[in-house]
């Protein structure tokens, strides 16, 4: 699943932004790391029980998955974000962010 998954990021960055190999390669490590600071962000803001800062920070991982052509994991962010940014005491935060580790976590790790 890794090596599915940043395949696909690398392929994503080839076609979208025509991006030689090579700075794929050079980019990829603080591309991951990025997104491992958002998700470490989001955990913060699901620890605060905010859900309008839970929004903001959906907001800003939903980016990052797109510019990195993750978008099934996009989409659980936008939910996050919409949720958080009209106020939902509701919505499983928790699950939703479970859902986003399951899937990251062989990008991650």
């Amino acid at each position: 699943m890794q090596q599915h998954k940043i395949q696909h990021i690398r392929t994503y960055l080839t076609e979208q932004f025509n991006l030689p190999v090579d700075q794929i390669e050079s980019l990829l490590p603080s591309f991951i790391a990025t997104l491992g600071m958002h998700m470490q962000s989001l955990e913060k803001a699901l620890e605060e029980n905010n859900p309008r800062t839970i929004g903001e920070v959906g907001h800003t991982i939903k980016g990052a998955f797109l510019n990195l052509g993750l978008e099934d994991c996009a989409s659980i962010a936008l939910r996050i974000e919409e949720s958080g940014k009209a106020g939902d005491t509701t919505a499983d935060y928790r699950k939703l962010f479970e859902e986003l580790r399951f899937m990251l976590n062989p990008v991650l790790d």
